[in-house]
């Protein structure tokens, strides 16, 4: 018997809702291949070797803020492919695919949720969208990034990720911990938007725990989840109020861990407060960075950057044209200074 509730007291505001595929009608759908599952196993295990130090390599997370348009993506990330080949002996290329971005406000909240940059919200096709490209990319051989903001989503996705991120806006957040206690691949906790750097380390230190939770199964049924706990947490500085990229704020990250009994895995986001976000810093972030990297009490060996096919950024606007290859979020540098700085990098590392 189907249960009835008294009117006004369900779903107040709630104007309408559409079942979804289960998690794994869309892995039916677009499944991963050998090779894809292969580049993905072998990344996560590379960068959590890197994180350790057994690996003396350093991996480096580039590409677009956002992903927006499936075609730019994909351009991108055969750009990106050809160049992770030409530096594997010194770093690990790991290609930014964010699909869904936080909104403090308002604005666009990124590719899952509305796709086809229209306000139509197609939530569905956004998820089979961003998987096709993540097996596409997988395929390439370039292992893929993206942030974890909703907490649903990663049930369609995380199989094809090689390393993630907790958002400066979600950090704090006790269900974000815990989805990051249970997913497979390395993940970074940001410090906060004020740079606080202490409730990034609480959340590393939580993630590294067991926790019980709900979530939505493979099969798209609510269940309840015990998970092991992420051994391999670490801590991204990416700035706040002021930049914290520098060696003082290093060795205060690295304290931090160390108070709280944890290794102290550091990496340097070069964008956001450590650009004072202004795109254009972020060489300069980078270069400082590298100058250190044989400095012990710099111990910092994983990046990220913001990169896209051309530098800068555009102002979004339903119905009006966008520009090929520039960003419709934060801004990027473009792929040439890209592709110099990271070539630039190689040779120093040689």
């Amino acid at each position: 018997m189907k249960h009835t509730t008294p009117s006004g007291v369900h779903n107040v505001n709630i104007v309408a809702g559409r079942e979804l595929f289960s998690p794994d009608e869309l892995k039916d759908q677009y499944p991963l291949t050998e090779r894809g599952a292969d580049t993905i196993r072998t990344a996560r295990t590379t960068i959590s070797r890197i994180l350790s130090g057994e690996d003396k390599r350093i991996f480096v997370v580039v590409g677009p803020c956002s992903i927006h348009r499936v075609a730019e993506a994909r351009d991108y990330a055969h750009r990106l492919a050809r160049v992770a080949e030409q530096v594997s002996s010194t770093m690990v290329l790991v290609m930014r695919t964010y699909f869904e971005k936080p909104r403090t406000i308002g604005g666009w909240k990124g590719f899952i949720n509305d796709p086809h940059l229209d306000g139509t919200f197609a939530i569905q096709e956004g998820l089979a969208l961003a998987r096709q490209l993540l097996v596409e990319v997988s395929e390439l051989g370039l292992p893929t990034a993206t942030e974890m903001l909703d907490l649903i989503s990663p049930q369609y996705l995380a199989d094809c990720i090689s390393w993630s991120a907790i958002g400066a806006r979600t950090t704090e957040s006790q269900t974000h911990r815990q989805l990051a206690s249970g997913l497979s691949m390395p993940i970074g906790f940001k410090n906060g938007t004020s740079g606080d750097i202490e409730v990034a380390a609480n959340a590393v230190m939580a993630a590294a725990q067991s926790h019980h939770f709900l979530s939505v199964s493979d099969a798209g049924r609510v269940s309840v989840f015990q998970t092991r706990g992420n051994p391999h947490g670490h801590v991204i500085l990416r700035g706040g109020f002021q930049p914290n990229y520098e060696q003082e704020s290093v060795e205060e990250c690295i304290a931090i861990l160390k108070d709280k009994g944890l290794t102290p895995f550091v990496m340097v986001d070069c964008s956001h407060g450590n650009s004072r976000k202004d795109f254009r810093n972020q060489a300069k972030v980078f270069r400082y960075a590298l100058d250190r990297l044989n400095d012990p009490a710099y111990p910092v060996r994983s990046f990220m950057i913001e990169s896209n096919i051309q530098a800068g950024n555009q102002v979004f606007s339903y119905g009006e044209p966008l520009t090929y290859g520039v960003s419709i979020t934060d801004g990027c540098i473009g792929w040439d200074e890209t592709e110099a700085l990271l070539l630039e990098a190689h040779d120093r590392l040689k």
